[in-house]
């Protein structure tokens, strides 16, 4: 955007609004629009100033943070919402629940901080980069992604692995993707999806109410199964490694540093899974902004494995599908509901519809 982005402010402690006021203040590429103590001024306030983006706080007296979510979809369809959550067990589950109810993202709120100096610099490391993410610059692009050939999948060995990586609009995505896979889904599925700790836990709960498959938050030791969806355990990184005394592949949770400032990291686990398993992986690259995942695909197809990412117009960001569609790496660019009509093709052997769960 040539203009600031413009953001409204809704949240009932002074303290954070204080806070957020000078996050805001210390990139010129977004300003203030106003603030809102509650979820009634809250939607008058959207009405009036007509921003950008809302920062909306979950819970507020009046209307709590879901209820308003509800009315600003009602009332402005497209409005970019980020709520703004606290790193506890209730936060984790009513943030989901607002992502599948339509937010566009989330920030935790910072936690024992010492000082509003340290508080503003976590917020500003965590929030402005959200907020740019979806108002992105535009910039010269190649006008074609470079995309493989279909001829190429010809030469593939038959998928043992699925692995997708997902970041911004992820919880979403998930929820439209695997409901659509059958509970016999005859390959593992392993996911990095960029949460903190607690919500990754709650996510696969979620996950696991809506699917035929079987979705759990990864344990080390664990073996990667067919029907099973095993989702990397926020702040540790999802590894393969080889069963003990004998054939096979089971899971691993690391704490080695971070790569792209992620762990979990689509990286790591792109890297171990093409280790693992050669030319027998998929890679799925879904919404989410940055990079994570490129150096990971690169080695997926050098190890003659096959990627997957989702398009543009179905990205909540198209950060990182977009980095590997523009480097050539993608042997398909496909919308978000058509991923899993291609991963049912790579890896059935014969036509199935999603079963019940039993």
């Amino acid at each position: 955007m040539s203009q600031p982005i413009r953001v409204l402010v809704v949240d009932d402690s002074l303290v954070m609004r204080s806070l957020l006021r000078m996050v805001l203040a210390s990139d010129p590429a977004v300003e203030l629009a106003g603030m809102a103590k509650d979820g009634v001024d809250a939607l008058e306030a959207m009405d009036r100033l007509k921003p950008d983006i809302v920062l909306l706080d979950i819970e507020m007296p009046r209307m709590n943070g879901l209820e308003v979510l509800a009315e600003l979809r009602s009332r402005h369809a497209t409005a970019k919402i980020i709520m703004c959550s606290t790193l506890t067990r209730r936060g984790a589950r009513i943030t989901l629940e607002a992502l599948a109810q339509g937010a566009t993202d989330y920030v935790t709120k910072p936690t024992s901080q010492n000082g509003a100096a340290d508080a503003v610099a976590t917020l500003a490391r965590d929030l402005l980069p959200r907020i740019k993410a979806l108002f992105p610059v535009p910039e010269a692009r190649n006008p074609h992604t470079a995309v493989s050939s279909a001829s190429d999948a010809l030469h593939h060995k038959k998928p043992e692995i699925v692995v997708i990586g997902v970041s911004t609009g992820g919880p979403a995505a998930l929820e439209t993707l695997l409901p659509m896979l059958p509970a016999d889904f005859p390959v593992p599925i392993a996911i990095v999806q960029h949460m903190p700790q607690l919500f990754t836990a709650f996510l696969a709960e979620r996950l696991n109410r809506e699917c035929a498959l079987h979705v759990r938050e990864a344990v080390s030791a664990m073996r990667p199964e067919p029907g099973t969806v095993s989702i990397a355990r926020g702040d540790w990184h999802l590894e393969f490694a080889k069963l003990p005394f004998g054939s096979g592949q089971m899971l691993r949770l690391t704490q080695t540093m971070p790569e792209h400032y992620c762990r979990p990291s689509v990286d790591t686990l792109f890297r171990s899974a093409a280790q693992a398993y050669g030319d027998a992986v998929v890679g799925v690259v879904l919404t989410g902004m940055g990079s994570d995942g490129l150096e990971g695909c690169k080695v997926i197809r050098n190890a003659g494995g096959r990627i997957i990412v989702q398009d543009r117009a179905t990205s909540a960001v198209w950060g990182m599908p977009g980095v590997v569609a523009e480097a050539g790496l993608a042997h398909r660019v496909l919308p978000l509901p058509a991923i899993a009509a291609e991963l049912m093709r790579l890896c059935l052997s014969r036509s199935l519809t999603p079963a019940l769960k039993r």
